[in-house]
């Protein structure tokens, strides 16, 4: 499971990615315009940049590797183009790419370069199971487990949970769950994301003295066992 930010201008083929990572249970953000796409990349959660080579709003692909690399940020980056002459791939290693896949290209390839690139420089990502207090989940099963007693999820639940796992004792804001789990089909001022927490938290929390997921305010969530961890928040 890894946190992949896309940044590709076309809508299809966005969403094709999109799609097709999220159903692997991977967690994805997309951002449409390079920048967008390079405020977003200097952020530092993501395990895998996809990257397209030619963006609109001045800021091209190679911008965003160039801009990448000069703060010292090792984010590892896959630059898709239809760009295939050799100069075209050799200018996209040169300003910083890991890898480079000519569009259009076979989706269980994308995949496979994408695995190579995490597993080389994020091992810690094999790990199979993460742990806060009494609240187990293994990623490998997507199994869920509180007090030794197993919890049953949706789909959209367990990502939701992962995120937080992943982002534990740190506030998620509401903008950063809907880029990342529910994608950009969904109006922002929509209420989904506090309806989906809680439903989760029911689950969670309701069957332990000791909650973990809190409401901050206004802000976001946070998921976290420490003690003052809702000071200032509000429980739904």
């Amino acid at each position: 499971m890894w946190q992949c930010l896309i940044i590709e201008d076309d809508r299809d083929n966005a969403r094709y990615l999109a799609n097709g990572l999220t159903e692997l249970g991977h967690l994805v953000c997309v951002s449409r315009d390079g920048a967008s796409g390079l405020e977003n990349a200097m952020k530092d959660k993501w395990d895998i940049i996809i990257l397209d080579r030619i963006l609109p709003n001045h800021v091209d692909g190679l911008s965003i590797l160039s801009a990448l690399r000069v703060v010292g940020k090792k984010t590892p980056v896959l630059v898709l183009s239809a760009l295939s002459a050799v100069d075209d791939r050799v200018d996209g290693l040169k300003a910083g790419g890991d890898d480079y896949l000519v569009k259009p290209f076979s989706f269980s390839e994308l995949v496979a370069r994408m695995d190579a690139l995490v597993r080389r420089t994020r091992p810690d990502l094999q790990v199979k199971q993460l742990r806060i207090a009494d609240l187990t989940i293994n990623v490998a099963t997507q199994k869920v487990q509180r007090a030794e007693r197993t919890i049953s999820l949706q789909p959209q639940e367990f990502r939701l949970l992962l995120y937080l796992m992943l982002n534990v004792h740190r506030i998620v804001t509401r903008t950063m769950l809907l880029e990342t789990i529910w994608g950009y089909s969904f109006d922002p001022q929509s209420n989904v994301i506090d309806v989906q927490v809680s439903r989760l938290r029911r689950k969670i929390d309701f069957i332990s003295s000791t909650p973990l997921i809190h409401t901050i305010r206004g802000v976001g969530y946070t998921l976290s066992d420490r003690q003052g961890a809702n000071a200032g928040s509000e429980e739904e």
